[in-house]
């Protein structure tokens, strides 16, 4: 994949996928694997063991990781997804939002 075109904490939009259109703000994202987790999107149900830490155990909803190929950075200002510019602003190298020209780094 591309390098760091999503980082965590940035806002994002799924653009395929069951959850196409929502928005949600990235947790963690693993580059090897291609996947990113988002806050309050993909969530499945996972079945918890009963431990010391979860005396209750049961199920419990959690997110699962995205592939970063189905995520496109947010525009806050235009409302849509946008893609990533790369612009030199003295001698380092800042992301900026195609649509709007506003800088994410």
């Amino acid at each position: 994949m591309s390098i760091a075109r999503i980082k965590k904490n940035d806002t994002v939009v799924v653009i395929a996928g069951a959850d196409k259109g929502k928005t949600g703000k990235v947790l963690s994202v693993s580059p090897k694997k291609g996947t990113a987790i988002v806050d309050g999107l993909h969530i499945v149900k996972k079945t918890i063991r009963r431990t010391e830490q979860t005396p209750q155990g049961g199920i419990v909803e959690r997110p699962a990781p995205i592939e970063l190929s189905n995520l496109m950075p947010y525009d806050a200002d235009k409302k849509c997804g946008s893609r990533i510019n790369r612009t030199k602003n003295g001698d380092k190298t800042v992301r900026t939002l195609k649509t709007s020209g506003k800088a994410l780094d």
